[in-house]
């Protein structure tokens, strides 16, 4: 038996009695010892093996899986640019402190810069996330910790071996707990908490109990995990002096605040910032606070703060909105409040995500996700159908751009039960409320319309897409139960009509609130 052989044995051996249970693989040349070895433990039913085409694609549906389960996910690719591809779902998986088992072969050591085929210097390929460069057997398992890991593997000639051997008799599972740290003690007086959208990594239960120790008003990037969230924040708190009479003693943010400047301005305005965010310790080690803590802490002693103030800022907030029109705001509103319970939504990066936070109401029953360690849109479609796995019923929102982004996932998609909601604007809506829109050849550089007619992109990969461009429509459309992959194209008014919509909004809002709480 071949020595690649071996290797690629006591390499997945040691992984799945770990735990590590979902296998993703593109199809290559030197990293057949690792195809042919998850193929028999595949076969055996030990493992869930996904094969996908392209390795960007995924690096980024082992990621959705990771999320969803919270356990590490290997993906697997040759050596050379395949490798190169799993570099953004790598550095998500890095800033989101995500489970991600990064695999990728390799040409032995001595063959680098001899320029030998598809060879290139694969070590610490990805910055942030360390390489184990691995030639003969060694411990794996100590290697599983938090976040990404990548495991280089250097397999020499002959690659795939005739001769035969049961490597996986006698195999003995044994999987890694991974939970955050709940410990410590917390004294504060009054304050507000802020939580971030992806919660520093603990779970909603975790950071629900912590709230109710802190009894502070909650403000939330994630309002559909939070029913005690103070709905519409991040539109009240825009106005300057509605975020100043609102300043507290003392904000607690858990993880990382990275949706709208005025809820990151607000956290400004406070006399004391405590952060919680284990990712303080190494990822973000020059977070700033008057107190960084790594741990979500079990011992709380606060005083109560009244939420009088931030309720009526929110009511008077909800009755300006209450009316929307047809529009990208008024679509993610009612896409969210059909979700039925236990089913997951995936909400993409730029507008859709942006949308949530500040129109949705808050409430609870759903599982969210979104990639939010940078924030890309590249991967998002293969990150649903990741997430998906582990659920009966996934939803995702994704704007056009995004969706146009990782087009190529459609040529491997999900068996699951998957609903997406693809907002047609015709281009990068999130621009038009940024500081370039109006710039000079502004469509040309930033609004980048595609001027494709999405179903037709749809039906060309055989898949079931519908469009609706009307309430009632859209009303027909998620009153039925989800059925295999479904594709929804929303048309809705053009990027401009929708920025210059948001302004009057936000103005309207500001005097209401202003006269509301007595600042007029």
């Amino acid at each position: 038996m071949s020595n690649s052989t071996k290797l690629a044995h006591a390499v997945l051996r040691q992984l799945i009695e770990a735990g590590v249970s979902d296998f993703v693989v593109s199809p290559g040349s030197r990293n057949a010892p690792l195809l042919t070895a998850v193929g028999e433990a595949a076969e055996k039913q030990i493992i869930d093996l996904h094969v996908k085409i392209d390795e960007r694609g995924a690096a980024f549906f082992a990621l959705g899986v990771s999320k969803a389960s919270n356990n590490y996910v290997a993906v697997i690719c040759t050596s050379g640019t395949a490798a190169a591809n799993f570099h953004p779902a790598a550095i998500e998986a890095l800033h989101s402190a995500n489970k991600l088992l990064i695999i990728t072969a390799d040409r032995p050591a001595r063959l680098r810069k001899t320029g030998a085929n598809q060879t290139t210097n694969q070590v610490n390929i990805f910055p942030g996330v360390k390489t184990h460069d691995i030639s003969s057997e060694i411990e794996i398992k100590s290697l599983l910790n938090t976040g990404p890991v990548h495991l280089n593997i250097q397999f020499d000639e002959p690659l795939v071996s005739v001769e035969k051997n049961d490597w996986l008799a006698g195999i003995k599972i044994n999987p890694i707990s991974f939970e955050n740290h709940i410990e410590g003690k917390l004294e504060v007086t009054t304050g507000v908490l802020v939580i971030g959208h992806d919660r520093a990594g603990y779970r909603v239960d975790q950071v629900l109990e912590f709230a109710k120790k802190l009894n502070w008003p909650v403000i939330s990037e994630d309002p559909l995990s939070f029913p005690q969230a103070i709905a519409h924040a991040a539109l009240f708190l825009s106005d300057s002096e509605i975020a100043k009479e609102l300043a507290p003693e003392n904000v607690v943010v858990i993880g990382r605040t990275t949706l709208s400047r005025s809820t990151n301005n607000f956290i400004k305005l406070a006399k004391n910032l405590i952060v919680i965010d284990p990712r303080s310790l190494d990822i973000d080690s020059k977070r700033e606070g008057n107190l960084l803590l790594s741990t979500l802490p079990s011992q709380v002693v606060s005083e109560k703060t009244d939420s009088n103030i931030w309720q009526k800022a929110s009511d008077l907030t909800a009755k300006k909105i209450e009316n929307l029109q047809w529009s990208e705001q008024f679509v993610t509103l009612e896409i969210t409040k059909s979700m039925p319970n236990s089913s997951a939504l995936f909400v993409g990066s730029s507008r859709p995500v942006r949308d949530v936070e500040a129109f949705c109401k808050p409430r609870g029953g759903l599982e969210i996700f979104a990639n939010r360690g940078l924030a890309g849109i590249d991967g998002n479609i293969s990150t649903v159908f990741g997430v998906a796995r582990e659920f009966d019923t996934t939803y995702a929102i994704l704007g056009d751009l995004t969706f146009l982004h990782d087009i190529s996932a459609l040529s491997n998609t999900a068996n699951e039960n998957v609903r997406i909601y693809v907002i047609d604007n015709n281009g990068g809506g999130i621009f038009s409320t940024l500081p370039q829109a109006g710039v000079e050849n502004f469509d040309q550089l930033f609004g980048t319309p595609h001027n494709l007619d999405l179903v037709k992109v749809c039906a060309g990969f055989g898949l079931n897409v519908v469009k609706v461009n009307n309430p009632v429509e859209l009303q027909k459309v998620m009153s039925k139960s989800v059925n295999g992959l479904e594709i929804v194209i929303i048309q809705v008014p053009d990027r401009e009509v929708n920025a210059k919509e948001l302004k009057v909004i936000s103005q309207s809002i500001s005097s209401a609130v202003r006269i509301g709480i007595n600042l007029a």
